[in-house]
C-alpha cells in the first residue's frame, strides 16, 4: 500500500488522469449546464471549480461532476465509469443550443497532492478528503510536473483506505442511481436558489418535507476481517436492521475496519453503536 503513511502524515501525489474530462464550448455552455446540474453554473467566474450532480427526472443520481470554469470553455471532470454516460446524457439535451462537447480525457492530466502538508492548489478536487487539491494540465506536461514534486505517488489501495478513513464517498461505490441527493449528505453539490434543473422537483420535495429515511455515514467496525458490501448492520433495543454497508477496508492506522453505510435516520448519530453479527460497529 504505497503512499499510505505519507498521505496520513505528510503528503503524496495521486494520478487522477483516468477521470473523464469533457470540454464544453459555445455561447450557451453555461446556460446548458446550469439547467442540467444541481449546482450554480451561470455567473461563476473563471478560475474556479464547483461540485455537482447530474440527476434523472426522478431525482436519482446519474453521476457526479466537477465543473472547472475557464475563460473559453468548461471542463467537466467525472469518475472514469461515468465518462461516456455523462457525455451521452448531455448530448441528448443539446438541440438548438450553441454548445459543443469534446472528450479530452487523453489530452489532459489531473494530478492531486494530498495530505496534512499538501497546501492549496489550483483546484479543490481531491480523492481522499484530506487537505490538498489538484492541477489540470496538458498530458505532455505530467512527467515533468510530478518529477519536480519530490513526493511519492500513492497507489489506489492507499487512496481508497484513506478515503474511507475520512468517510469521503465516491460515485460508483458509495453513491449510485439507487440514492437520492439528501441521502448522500453531499449538500455542497446543491444550490437551492439557482432555479430549475433536471430532477430539481424531487430534490425540493424531499427538502420541504424533510423525509430522508437513510443517511450515508462513515462506520468503524472492530476487527480486521473486511465484510462484503451489502452486509447488514443491526442495532437499537430490538437489534433490528439499521444500516447497509456499501464499502469497507482495513485501516492499519486505526487497527480496525473502516467503511461507509447507509444508516437509518434514528441511528445516523456520531458514536451510535451497531453490530455486524458479533462485532461492534460505530457510526462516525
Amino acid at each position: 500500500m504505497t503512499g499510505y503513511n505519507e498521505l496520513r502524515n505528510s503528503a503524496a501525489w495521486i494520478d487522477l488522469s483516468s477521470r473523464g474530462k469533457i470540454r464544453v464550448t459555445g455561447e450557451d455552455r453555461a446556460r446548458l449546464l446550469h439547467a442540467m446540474t444541481t449546482n450554480q453554473v451561470q455567473g461563476v467566474e473563471p478560475g474556479t471549480a464547483s461540485y455537482g450532480f447530474f440527476l434523472s427526472a426522478q431525482g436519482r443520481i446519474l453521476a457526479d461532476v466537477w465543473i472547472v470554469f475557464r475563460p473559453d470553455d468548461l471542463i467537466l471532470i467525472t469518475e472514469p465509469e461515468t465518462r461516456q454516460k455523462v457525455y451521452d446524457h448531455l448530448d441528448q439535451y443539446i438541440i438548438a443550443d450553441d454548445a459543443y462537447l469534446e472528450d479530452v480525457t487523453d489530452q489532459l492530466a489531473l494530478i492531486s497532492i494530498e495530505g496534512p502538508t499538501a497546501g492549496t492548489l489550483e483546484l479543490p478536487i481531491t480523492a481522499t478528503g484530506l487537505p490538498g487539491g489538484s492541477v489540470l494540465m496538458d498530458a505532455g506536461a505530467k512527467p515533468a510536473f510530478v518529477g519536480e514534486l519530490g513526493l511519492c505517488e500513492a497507489d489506489a489501495e492507499a487512496v481508497r483506505t484513506v478515503r474511507l478513513e475520512t468517510a469521503k464517498p465516491r460515485y460508483g461505490e458509495e453513491i449510485s442511481e439507487r440514492f437520492l441527493v439528501q441521502e448522500t449528505g453531499q449538500m455542497q453539490a446543491v444550490s437551492f436558489t439557482k432555479g430549475c434543473y433536471l430532477g430539481q422537483e424531487i430534490v425540493e420535495r424531499v427538502r420541504s418535507r424533510g423525509q430522508v429515511h437513510r443517511h450515508l455515514r462513515g462506520v468503524r467496525i472492530d476487527g480486521s476481517e473486511v465484510p462484503e458490501a451489502g452486509a447488514k448492520l443491526t442495532g437499537g433495543v430490538d437489534n433490528k436492521e439499521m444500516a447497509e454497508l456499501v464499502s469497507a477496508a482495513y485501516s492499519p492506522a486505526l487497527d480496525r475496519v473502516v467503511g461507509m453505510a447507509y444508516v437509518k435516520t434514528e441511528a445516523a448519530k456520531p458514536d451510535f453503536e451497531l453490530r455486524l453479527l458479533d462485532r461492534v460497529a460505530r457510526v462516525v
